[in-house]
């Protein structure tokens, strides 16, 4: 360490007041003294606020004699080291110093601190680790004391770890001290050596945990090293003279005798500190609550549970609307197979798309967001293909529907209508199913295993019929006079009409990856590409898998590809140039119109595809060569609907969930119901609380770690904290069968306080207006 910069707390042959040793501290880590040492003379609050070293470590040698309050309000920056004993209110509201005492501390250390570590080489005074409390998006606070505690140790002690070794205490029969852990509600306490009372009102003995016993033997050790009593470590190490004290849980206090204020008073505060109590030099006055709260029919809100009575962002945002919440829950248990099950209740690819394809909707609306949090990663499902067990399917009725379109939309109709036990066939001009993803999307976007073994498993499941022809009119009327619903999920695989003249030179960007996937085409080191959405990105890519060096992407507006997939292909080398307007190809240069030119190897055009419809017999309604539906996919036919690319273009995942939607609504059609689409609103992702959880980045190494993090928007997690703010235990936890549970309030008891609303981890409960007193108000002052 570099010399330390010297500070006296004595000048002239007088005593510095504590004001002007600061203005000294402070001037000096100003100007840009990082390592001082402090001669203190009784001065207060050394080595506390030094925010304006910035990011800069402070470390600040005390010796002499420090008065009260040292490293009060410490930044996280500072280290203080004291060779002596300390004062009264060592670390007092401590936001992150670590404060190391080679002696004994009078009363008060760690009083109300927030975070830092503070470490007595000795034993401490009275009320030390009192008021404490964590913020769980930071470390929690840390007292060390090699020795003993003082009496009321821990009192109304919120948060944080204490550790009390027991060695060489100043009371060998009672390491606690006199009434610890009055009041305390979190936290915990590792203690070892003799004791008396510990507060059971408030706390209860348990045992250390191999976790906990694992965090205590490395953190020992470092505290250990710290106060230079490193020899010591092994008669500190075993496990049988340690003890953990916790805070009892609402669970557990619940059932307990509950004092009012003014019991508590007269039996607690007065008897121990006379008349009046904690402010008897004020008043004397009965501290009885004041009954003016009103409850029932007079109160102006009212709690409401509501649970799962809104969507979650991550189900809401997905567009199969697979219910990513109760997925994550069942895999946060490791119930990886009921994950699945649940899984192909809604889609039969859960691994292609959910694990690939998608852009992962889910993820990106996940409340985790607002904080900048890691979301639950669901392409880790990928690795669970062996814990597959498809869902039941029953035995088809004498209800048949062709479906036509071997593609993502097509196989999910047909998996859904399978599901509700119809009898379906999939009718597709090509051998194999699977659609785009089987002809167009690069090998590359996802795990072509999975794919296989998914396609595999809906063969095994669905007719599939290939015509090997493209549909005519003559067969489509066939099917429609065989079936009893058509289903059209053709796609949309014809080029759009240019808006430029093509004379020579270029290819259109489907045809481009059919021959890509066969690897039956070169395209040269320029690549141009008209369109920049994300089928001009797989074209990109692909081009520089085959060998392209130079690839441009050309549009007339902003690039509507997703965010990640730009990024990723400008990684590889692309370029990205708009807005533009092209009025000419001509063989192989493009010619803008302002007369640039540009010349390529190839050149690929991707501004979309519609549908091929010339072998409808029956005139559907259509516009701009896209089928009409209403919101259940139905045609202006009501015998036939349409889904996918055939109605508008959309993601893989659209495709999915319009299959459900689609199967769905037969289903009720055919049962002599109204179609239906659920219809549950999103709930407000402000109403999830941020502030119980980390605020770091996360890697998840697999779906139990990932299912962990999720925060249960909406779902109720039994956590009971509602119960245990409730002031005048108004919630009540009821039993249903399945394990199945609800929270319920008495309207007699609540006051309508909001605590349990603001209180809540996940965002059921909610404070509105109450309506009988609304209507009371009204009937009196009509």
């Amino acid at each position: 360490m570099e010399d330390l910069y010297k500070i006296y707390g004595i000048e002239d042959g007088n005593r510095l007041s504590s004001r002007k040793l600061e203005e000294k501290i402070q001037t000096a880590v100003e100007n840009g003294y990082y390592n001082l040492h402090v001669h203190a003379y009784g001065q207060h609050g050394i080595g506390g606020r030094l925010w304006k070293a910035g990011d800069n470590k402070i470390y600040l040698k005390v010796t002499g004699s420090p008065g009260q309050r040292l490293g009060a309000m410490g930044f996280a920056n500072t280290t203080i080291e004291v060779f002596g004993p300390a004062s009264d209110d060592v670390g007092w509201l401590n936001i992150g110093a670590e404060i190391i005492v080679h002696g004994n501390a009078t009363n008060g250390v760690a009083n109300a601190m927030a975070q830092g570590k503070i470490y007595i080489a000795g034993s401490v005074g009275s009320r030390s680790m009192t008021m404490t409390k964590e913020n769980p998006k930071y470390q929690k606070p840390e007292l060390w004391i090699l020795g003993s505690a003082g009496d009321f140790f821990a009192e109304f002690m919120a948060g944080g770890i204490a550790v009390i070794c027991g060695y060489e205490p100043q009371n060998k029969n009672n390491v606690l001290g006199y009434r610890p852990c009055v009041g305390m509600v979190g936290g915990k306490i590792f203690f070892r050596g003799k004791y008396d009372d510990y507060g059971k009102d408030y706390v209860k003995l348990d045992s250390i945990t191999d976790e906990e016993w694992d965090w205590l033997l490395k953190n020992l050790k470092a505290f250990l090293k710290k106060i230079n009593k490193s020899q010591i470590y092994n008669k500190l190490t075993i496990r049988e003279e340690w003890h953990i004290l916790r805070p009892l849980s609402h669970k557990e206090k619940i059932h307990s005798e509950r004092k009012t204020i003014s019991e508590f008073a007269k039996k607690n505060w007065e008897a121990e500190l006379g008349k009046g109590g904690l402010v008897g030099d004020l008043t004397y006055i009965d501290k009885t609550q004041i009954p003016i709260i009103t409850t029932g029919i007079l109160r102006r809100k009212k709690p409401i549970w509501n649970n799962e009575t809104f969507l979650p962002p991550c189900q809401n945002s997905c567009p199969a609307n697979i219910p990513v919440r109760e997925r994550w829950q069942l895999m946060k248990q490791g119930k990886i197979k009921e994950a699945l099950e649940l899984s192909y209740q809604y889609t039969p690819f859960p691994f292609t798309i959910c694990g690939n394809l998608c852009p992962h909707y889910c993820m990106s609306g996940c409340t985790r967001n607002l904080e900048y949090l890691t979301p639950p990663d669901i392409t880790l499902i990928n690795q669970y293909k062996n814990f597959v067990k498809l869902p039941k399917f029953p035995k088809t009725n004498s209800k048949k529907i062709a479906i036509i379109g071997g593609g993502p939309a097509g196989i999910s109709a047909a998996w859904q209508l399978r599901l509700k036990g119809y009898d379906v066939t999939i009718f597709d001009k090509n051998e194999k199913l699977g659609g785009k993803i089987t002809k167009n999307i690069p090998d590359e976007r996802f795990v072509k295993e999975l794919y296989n073994f998914e396609v595999e498993q809906v063969k095994k499941i669905i007719k599939f019929e290939p015509t090997k022809k493209e549909i005519n009119e003559e067969f489509f009327n066939s099917l429609y006079n065989n079936y009893h619903f058509i289903i059209i999920a053709i796609g949309a695989n014809k080029p759009k009409n240019l808006p430029f003249n093509r004379k020579k030179g270029a290819i259109f960007a489907l045809d481009f990856l059919t021959k890509s996937k066969t690897n039956s085409i070169k395209p040269g080191k320029d690549v141009i590409i008209i369109g920049a959405g994300n089928v001009g990105i797989d074209v990109a890519r692909e081009a520089f898998r085959l060998g392209a060096s130079n690839v441009k992407l050309f549009d007339i507006q902003k690039p509507l590809a997703f965010d990640d997939e730009i990024a990723h292909i400008k990684e590889l080398g692309a370029e990205f140039i708009w807005p533009v307007n092209i009025i000419e190809i001509n063989k192989n240069e493009i010619i803008l119109d302002n007369g640039e030119k540009y010349k390529a190897d190839t050149i690929v055009i991707s501004i979309g595809d519609i549908p091929d419809l010339g072998f409808l017999s029956k005139k559907l309604k259509t516009e701009n060569n896209f089928i009409i539906v209403n919101q259940y996919y139905q045609t202006s036919d009501k015998k036939i609907f349409a889904i996918g690319d055939v109605v508008k273009q959309g993601l893989l995942a659209d495709a999915i969930g319009a299959g459900r939607i689609v199967a769905n609504a037969i289903d009720d059609i055919s049962n002599n119901k109204e179609p239906k689409v659920d219809s549950k609103p999103m709930i407000n992702r402000n109403k999830i609380k941020l502030s119980y959880v980390p605020p770091k980045k996360t890697k998840f190494n697999n779906v139990v770690e990932a299912g962990k993090s999720c925060l249960s928007c909406g779902k109720c997690l039994d956590c009971g904290i509602c119960i245990s703010v409730c002031p005048n235990e108004a919630i009540s936890r009821i039993e249903k069968e399945n394990d199945k549970f609800e929270l319920i309030v008495d309207e007699n008891k609540c006051i309508a306080c909001g605590f349990c609303a603001n209180a809540c981890p996940t965002g059921v409960w909610e404070l509105v207006e109450n309506e009988p007193f609304e209507k009371l108000f009204e009937l009196k002052y009509k």
